[in-house]
């Protein structure tokens, strides 16, 4: 076998085919590190074959098992021509080429290797950084960055036979410009077509890019038909909108618009997010229907930012009327807040204004039960927060808060409210102990025509409580073990005291104060209301164990809690004229969670009362995660008067490939299903299908049964109704996606 060396080329050829399809601007899949398509200029062309032979200086002809190499490229043939004046080599027979990676067989080929510029005919394709493959009648090389695949196919399925395919007249390639446009296309699955399109464009990396988004077929709350046909904007790396163009049957067409953008200016970061609905003239309603979320942060100096939170919609029903999730039907209140957030070294300034739009459910007529308060709007609001740790061994901390509340119906007024703290904590190892004074000082000023208690109340008020209160614990350890692996445990008693002297506060109105949900977060707290208008009166000690298994690592793999209050005189103060309070104890609280193994996790939690021996409340979960893909969920919710539900979910292979995705919540008081959730997945390794059909509860009368399919491509696109994976994700906690994960 001759070789023959050639002298270096003065330009290099770079790629001439590695791209993803994706169709449209769709997210794209996680991918293989893209290869980095740079060769080396001085690099020499190396020959070899049987025989050589022909003038070296101007043309070589090369016979019999023949190879070129340049740098990163390698071709094999029967036969070749190589031209040195052009820097151009011409095969046929058993053409075959590597390049990056990439691997290419066709019948002939000719190629610049300076340039990149020439053409394979009858060529089957390997892409590396995405598996991708495909046959075409000719591949045109244009350029070391850009080719045109002439009636060729494309797939990510492995195989002779795949399962889809894309099949193209044209699909130019520009990996310059991160760009492939295909026209006269055709998607393929199981060799039935499914998409046709004359002209598609799309991203070869999978970046984001302007452009149709597939047509998304869908059902409507109420189950009407709906066809949305979204189109991206890619305005810019850091800005994109979508629009999302709707037409329901029974309604009309509806208008959505999606626009998310982030930055960062001299002063910070900012960013943001607005989704807008409008219906113009419904014609159930024969009225304009709208919904609008948007929010806003921003750095405007070093430590100043500002932002907003808007949200809200055209009537009532609207949640009802189009919502196809549990979360959205069930919002009521509607949030809409300006604020700005000063920081200091020590201290946070913030100044906000809130109103909230209130939502009815239309059942409320009937059912009283079913109203929802209006929050008091803030007005605005400042509050200011400053803390100093370990000054001289002691922590300080100081709140204060000037706030206009204003509401359409009751009481209307300003509270001035100024709460300084001080405590010395004592730390050591194995013990803590930390006193701590605290003051909460008040003043209102209320609204001339004021009612407390249907009374006329004083324009004028005010108020100034102190509290006392004393944290210890202990902390022992020592060496243990769960299922047969080292862990330390721990035992951690402690005990929480809390003095505060009554002071009559039935003349002071109520603008934002609830009482707190009794759990262990609150046990440790000083105050049994939550918002400033009421302090409450206590002479009560806390006391709780909790004992820890703890990893080598530091990971908790057991918690064990108890906790129990005692009170040592009556609690008089009150949100309203209720009768005060003489337990000499409160409930119990116990509770347990865990990941005892890798399989197996549980949460528990349970308010018991001694006196009247009754469970108050109870919370109780279990997860059973053997293996990928395989994990199942069961929980129950009860509290005592008002619910006790049972959820349970999952996701389960059922047979090869599929996979069985469910989830119900059933309330055992009412004998109703509050929710459902059935669906089934097939991974067919280079496609997903995905179906299901889930059935919520929207208003007290009405619920939703939105259905939905999809087949998903990989490396491609999905095409159906509806979003099922968004909604399996959200209804079964540790489900799993059965292909990898796209990403941004």
């Amino acid at each position: 076998m001759s070789r023959f060396r050639a002298p270096p080329p003065s330009r290099r050829w770079a790629c001439a085919l590695t791209a993803l399809l994706a169709a449209g601007a769709v997210p794209a899949q996680t991918l293989q590190k893209r290869v980095v398509k740079v060769e080396d200029k001085r690099a020499p062309t190396t020959v070899q074959a049987e025989q050589i032979s022909g003038r070296p200086e101007r043309e070589i002809q090369l016979e019999r098992n023949v190879e070129v190499v340049r740098d990163q490229t390698k071709l094999t043939a029967d036969t070749a021509c190589y031209r040195q004046v052009e820097d151009e080599v011409e095969a046929s027979g058993h053409v075959r080429m590597w390049r990056f990676g990439d691997q290419y067989a066709g019948d002939a080929l000719k190629l610049k290797l300076d340039s990149g510029q020439g053409y394979i005919l009858n060529p089957s394709y390997r892409m590396q950084f995405n598996n991708a493959q495909g046959k075409a009648q000719r591949i045109d090389f244009l350029s070391q960055d850009e080719a045109v695949v002439l009636n060729g196919t494309y797939s990510t399925c492995e195989g002779p036979d795949p399962d889809w395919y894309l099949k193209a007249s044209t699909l130019n390639l520009d990996t310059g410009r991160d760009l492939g446009v295909g026209g006269k296309t055709i998607v393929y699955f199981k060799d039935v077509p499914i998409l046709g399109t004359p002209a598609i464009s799309f991203s070869l990396s999978g970046a984001r890019r302007s452009g149709w988004l597939p047509p998304m077929p869908g059902f409507g709350s109420k189950g009407a038909a709906e066809l949305t046909v979204p189109y991206y904007f890619n305005i810019a790396p850091n800005r994109d909108l979508t629009l999302y163009p709707k037409m329901m049957a029974r309604r009309g067409l509806q208008i959505g618009a999606d626009g998310r953008y982030i930055g960062e200016t001299a002063a910070g970061n900012y960013g943001g997010q607005t989704y807008l609905e409008f219906l113009l003239d419904d014609r159930k309603t024969h009225t304009n229907r709208w919904a609008l979320t948007s929010t806003h942060s921003q750095a405007l100096a070093r430590d100043l930012s500002f932002g907003w939170n808007l949200r809200g919609a055209s009537d009532n029903d609207y949640p009802s009327d189009f919502s196809k999730t549990v979360a959205n039907s069930a919002e009521r209140q509607l949030l809409r807040e300006l604020r700005s957030d000063y920081r200091g070294e020590f201290w946070t300034l913030t100044a906000r204004t809130q109103n909230y739009q209130v939502l009815q459910d239309p059942a409320a007529a009937l059912d009283p039960s079913l109203h929802v308060a209006r929050p008091y709007d803030r007005l605005p609001q400042v509050y200011l927060h400053a803390a100093r740790y370990d000054a001289g061994g002691f922590d300080w901390a100081a709140d204060a808060e000037l706030t206009r509340f204003w509401h359409p119906d009751l009481i209307r007024g300003t509270r001035l409210v100024a709460a300084p703290q001080i405590s010395y904590p004592v730390v050591r190892s194995g013990y803590f102990f930390t006193p701590k004074l605290m003051l909460n000082a008040s003043a209102y000023q209320l609204d001339g025509d004021a009612l407390v208690g249907g009374a006329p109340a004083a324009t004028s008020l005010t108020r100034a409580v102190p509290t006392f209160s004393a944290d210890s614990g202990l902390v022992f350890e020592r060496a243990s073990s769960l299922f047969g692996a080292g862990s330390t445990q721990t035992l951690e008693p402690r005990l929480f005291y809390v003095y505060t002297p009554y002071r009559d506060q039935r003349a002071f109105p109520n603008f934002d104060t609830a009482e707190a949900t009794f759990n262990f977060s609150q046990l440790f707290s000083e105050n049994r209301f939550v918002g400033a208008d009421r302090i409450g009166d206590t002479n009560q000690a806390t006391t709780a164990l909790v004992s820890r298994l703890l990893e080598p690592n530091g990971a908790e793999r057991l918690r064990l809690a108890f906790g129990q209050r005692f009170y040592f005189r009556e609690q008089r103060v009150q949100l309203d004229a209720s009768t005060p309070r003489n337990d000499a104890h409160s409930d119990i609280l116990l509770a347990a969670a865990g990941r005892v193994s890798a399989q197996w996790g549980f949460d528990s939690a349970l308010q018991y009362n001694p006196s009247s021996s009754h469970v108050m409340s109870s919370n109780y979960g279990v997860q059973w995660q053997p293996g990928p893909k395989k994990v199942l969920n069961l929980s129950q919710r009860y509290l005592r008067d008002s619910f006790k539900n049972v959820e349970a979910s999952g996701q389960w292979p059922l047979s090869r490939g599929w996979y069985g995705v469910g989830r119900v919540s059933y309330s055992v008081r009412d004998k109703r299903i509050l929710e459902s959730l059935a669906g089934f997945e097939y991974n067919g390794g280079c496609w997903v299908f995905r179906m299901g059909a889930q059935r919520f509860v929207t208003t007290a009368n009405n619920v939703s049964t939105p259905i939905f399919f999809q087949l998903e491509l990989n490396g491609l696109s999905k095409l159906g109704v509806g979003n099922p994976l968004e909604t399996m994700s959200r209804s079964v906690a540790g489900y799993e996606r059965l292909n990898p994960a796209r990403a941004r």
